[in-house]
C-alpha cells in the first residue's frame, strides 16, 4: 500500500501554491485547518512532522498543537520538528528577535529557549539534531 501523506495549513493562499506543487502525487491530500484543532482521528498516524511553522505558532495554539499531534498519532508514532534556531551571530541574532517581535510571537523565544523541556511534557522521548544551514 502506497503511504498516504497530509499537508494542513491554515493558509488557504499557501494551500493554493502547495496544490500546484503536489498535483502530480495522487497520495497527497492538502487540508485546510488550524494546528490547534486537526480534523483527523485519535491515532490515525505513524508519523507527523512540522517544518519551519511552529515557532509562528501564537498564544495556546503551541500547546494545543502539540496535543493533537500527540492525539492523532498512533502508539509509538514519531513526531519530526525542524525549526530555526537562535542564531549564533549577533546581527543575525537581533533580526531574528526583531522579526519574531514584530510577529508577536514572544512564546517562540520562550519555545526556543526551554524546547527540550516543553516537548518532554509531550513525548518519552525527545531528541534534538543540529545541521548547518543552508
Amino acid at each position: 500500500m502506497a503511504a498516504r501523506v497530509f499537508g494542513v495549513d491554515f493558509s488557504h493562499g499557501m494551500l493554493k501554491m502547495a496544490r500546484e506543487k503536489t498535483k502530480s502525487f495522487a497520495n497527497v491530500r492538502l487540508v485546510e485547518a488550524d494546528a490547534g484543532s486537526l480534523p483527523f482521528a485519535t491515532g490515525s498516524f505513524d508519523a507527523v512532522t512540522c517544518s519551519h511553522a511552529f515557532y509562528e505558532l501564537k498564544g495556546e495554539t503551541q500547546d494545543q498543537a502539540l496535543q493533537e499531534i500527540v492525539r492523532v498519532l498512533r502508539p509509538k508514532g514519531t513526531f519530526l520538528m525542524m525549526e530555526h534556531d537562535v542564531p549564533a551571530n549577533p546581527l543575525v541574532r537581533i533580526l531574528f528577535h526583531f522579526r519574531l517581535a514584530f510577529m508577536g510571537a514572544e512564546r517562540a523565544v520562550i519555545f526556543l529557549r526551554n524546547e527540550r523541556e516543553v516537548l518532554e511534557r509531550c513525548f518519552r522521548s525527545v531528541e534534538k539534531v543540529v545541521v548547518p544551514a543552508g
